[in-house]
């Protein structure tokens, strides 16, 4: 069995909505069964991209912003977008700086995901940043951020607690929680 088959065959496609940030685009289709639908696919024009802040105490710096589309709270990693074709390492050390102001001297991609892959092509890297320097923060308009520096461990309590639900935040938290466990990091609190 070749996994790498699409066994969907795609009939006819048209573009529905179209912005700056994404294209939605409904698909006539055949499903593996042969059945015939439609499909609607979300088409992201950037990555996503996370950052996780590590200093050398073992603490963590969360963002916390209103977000416009869940009309709620939420406290995140340091995250943004990133345009599909440019390096997401760029990206990830121009949103920190942005949203916090640090500037990292070492940085390692650590999670690499499909963020929503029933309804949307959004894939998404999260990088550990570390070696860090403090700067000025310079949040983009449509941003009011909060900054919080916290224990790593606080901020893994966060996610067990459902107060960190962001889905970037999770799976960084969750593989730093990972890579103490597995002795790969030098600093483990």
């Amino acid at each position: 069995m070749d996994l790498n088959h699409n066994p969907w065959t795609v009939l006819s496609n048209k573009v529905e909505y179209d912005n700056p940030w994404i294209r939605v685009t409904e698909n006539q289709v055949l499903n593996p069964a042969g059945g015939k639908g439609i499909y609607g696919v979300v088409h992201f024009k950037n990555a996503a991209i996370g950052v996780i802040p590590y200093d050398e105490e073992g603490n963590i710096y969360l963002v916390g912003q209103f977000r416009f589309a869940i009309d709620e709270f939420s406290w995140e990693i340091p995250e943004g977008g990133g345009p599909l074709g440019t390096d997401p390492l760029e990206s990830a050390k121009r949103e920190l700086l942005e949203e916090t102001g640090l500037l990292a001297h070492s940085w390692e991609p650590i999670v690499k995901m499909h963020l929503s892959n029933s309804v949307s092509d959004e894939w998404g890297v999260i990088y550990l940043a570390r070696q860090l320097e403090q700067r000025n923060a310079e949040p983009e308009e449509t941003e009011q951020l909060h900054i919080r520096k916290i224990p790593f461990e606080e901020a893994y309590q966060m996610v067990k607690r459902f107060e960190i639900k962001d889905s970037l935040s999770i799976a960084a938290i969750q593989k730093i929680k990972l890579m103490q466990l597995e002795g790969e990091l030098e600093h483990q609190p």
